[in-house]
């Protein structure tokens, strides 16, 4: 068993907790499109029309994963067990919506001063998925030896909200135009980021807010709410397909006339018809 007091379990520990972090940002991204999976197609059409092997392992897999997780936390005692988080009001909302606009706005002011523009080496690789006007507008902060502090509202807000995400531990946020990282920048990081700018210019400051505020209350997780879902969905792809080019602003625009940042499912016509075009491939 390691211990913090030995020189030589100190830097094992470290290494430990960095590669804890990375296997939840990809058990992170598995999350994100299982939630859109669940978004787009019912139970019953995935256990009827789903490869059945594909089906198998992913619940294998899940399964494994969430008994050997939860035997490590069985071990954590001390852990305390969330609350469940009360219904708020049409006006809490409001008044959340309100609070997180004026907050972006305030930060991507106070950052401005010290960002500084993309390199021309980000803007060459972004250019195969942003548009040259977003990337020459975009400014980034790198934060040294220090990581963003939550917003003052935050302590209020957690009274209200279970599970609300601090800011230390995120890797970057975007204010707008501006995207500051708590970390250092990297490409994956800084595609993430820019997809929230994409959001940004598409649905505006305020309906930004509004759609991040009301997604978090109906989801009760920051990975859940589909202006994070979607950015973590492109990230995914942005990291496996590699070279190929694709819009993200078109994905942006694509979700926003689907509805599918207010969380709604496909129309039941397309639902439909994925059926029926399944159940043909599957008697061919």
């Amino acid at each position: 068993m390691y211990s913090w007091n030995k020189a030589e379990d100190r830097a094992a520990i470290v290494q430990m907790n960095s590669e804890l972090q990375h296997a939840q940002l990809e058990l992170l991204s598995a999350h994100c499109a299982t939630h859109q999976l669940r978004l787009r197609f019912s139970a019953e059409d995935l256990a009827r029309y789903g490869e059945r092997d594909v089906l198998r392992k992913a619940a294998e897999t899940a399964s494994a994963l969430n008994e050997y997780y939860a035997s490590i936390l069985e071990q954590r005692s001390e852990e305390a067990i969330p609350m469940p988080t009360p219904d708020l009001s049409e006006e809490k909302v409001r008044e959340g919506i309100d609070r997180l606009s004026s907050y972006l706005r305030q930060q991507r002011e106070h950052y401005s001063t010290s960002a500084v523009p993309l390199s021309e080496q980000h803007k060459i690789l972004m250019g195969r998925y942003f548009s040259a006007s977003l990337l020459d507008r975009v400014r980034v902060v790198e934060l040294e030896g220090q990581r963003l502090p939550n917003p003052p509202f935050y302590e209020e807000a957690k009274t209200l909200i279970a599970n609300l995400p601090d800011l230390t531990h995120l890797a970057s946020l975007t204010f707008l135009d501006v995207v500051v990282f708590n970390e250092r920048l990297t490409e994956r990081s800084l595609f993430h980021a820019l997809v929230h700018a994409v959001q940004f210019d598409v649905l505006g400051l305020t309906r930004y807010a509004e759609l991040w505020v009301r997604g978090f209350v109906d989801t009760k997780f920051h990975f859940s709410v589909p202006l994070e879902a979607h950015a973590f969905s492109l990230e995914s792809k942005f990291v496996r397909l590699g070279p190929e080019n694709f819009s993200v602003e078109e994905q942006v625009q694509l979700w926003l006339q689907q509805g599918r940042y207010e969380g709604k499912r496909e129309p039941e016509s397309i639902r439909h018809n994925f059926s029926k075009n399944s159940q043909a491939e599957q008697e061919i």
